[in-house]
């Protein structure tokens, strides 16, 4: 069965309807998404008081309120002069456990970018994150924008962790080196996917090297990408989402690997 990485957070204190005063409010980047100044000039804007709702608050042992939720309505209250905002507020939580708050409360809702995820999930320790972390540091790869020594497809490498562990996801990233090299291509999510896709169903029966000198001979990743992206969406006919295009990219490794094996040798797709 793969690994799951539940958010999970201890017992605590919890108060619904606390007014606080706006200035005795507190953000920490770590546990919390970037600012997006924007944003929040546009909510001050168009800001209704009476509909600004209910922010999520945590107070720490020192008695330090920190936003968890509600950081750009806390700065558009700012904005309009609002002097206090209703709170749900947390008592006893660390920087830690603030990050994993933070993770569930936006789970179903206002979605952080991927990356702003990603390192708050670092932050809140949780094993996905963490386990996924070290398979890219045993690498010398760090997450962020795509170039050569850092790997852009954050939602991709966190799903190969979590369907089939951090060793997969190491030699999946290994596997993209050795063929392609470290280029921005190589770390694509649909490339990544489908290795990963490939080494998690069969990898106990697959030499590693082997599999990087077979993908790497047929083509470079940027060409992988072109022809996975064209068949995958079919013309316009079938599906062409991020799922439909790591099956593609999986369909086409097996097919890469089957070329010159007997048929007692061969993997079925």
């Amino acid at each position: 069965m793969p690994k799951k990485y539940p958010y999970e957070l201890p017992e605590h204190k919890v108060e619904h309807g606390v007014h606080i005063p706006v200035q005795d409010l507190k953000i920490d980047e770590k546990a919390q998404r970037m600012l997006n100044e924007p944003r929040a000039m546009g909510i001050a804007k168009n800001l209704v008081r009476e509909a600004i709702g209910t922010i999520v608050v945590s107070q720490r042992a020192n008695g330090d309120r920190y936003i968890v939720d509600g950081m750009h309505r806390w700065h558009a209250a700012k904005l309009c002069d609002i002097p206090t905002l209703v709170a749900e507020v947390h008592y006893g939580l660390d920087q830690q456990e603030e990050a994993v708050l933070f993770l569930i409360k936006n789970r179903e809702s206002s979605k952080p970018r991927p990356l702003d995820e990603y390192k708050i999930g670092l932050t809140a320790g949780l094993p996905l994150f963490v386990d996924t972390e070290s398979a890219l540091v045993a690498r010398n790869l760090s997450m962020g924008s795509s170039g050569t020594n850092t790997v852009g497809a954050v939602a991709g490498v966190l799903r190969i962790t979590d369907l089939f562990g951090p060793e997969i996801l190491e030699r999946t990233l290994k596997v993209a080196e050795d063929a392609w090299g470290r280029t921005k291509d190589t770390w694509d999510g649909m490339l990544l996917g489908g290795i990963g896709m490939f080494l998690g169903r069969h990898g106990d029966h697959v030499n590693d090297r082997a599999l990087a000198e077979k993908i790497g001979k047929k083509d470079p990743a940027f060409r992988w990408r072109a022809n996975i992206t064209a068949l995958a969406s079919a013309g316009g006919t079938q599906h062409s989402g991020t799922g439909s295009r790591v099956s593609t990219c999986y369909q086409l490794i097996v097919t890469e690997w089957n070329k010159g094996r007997q048929a007692k040798n061969k993997i079925a797709a």
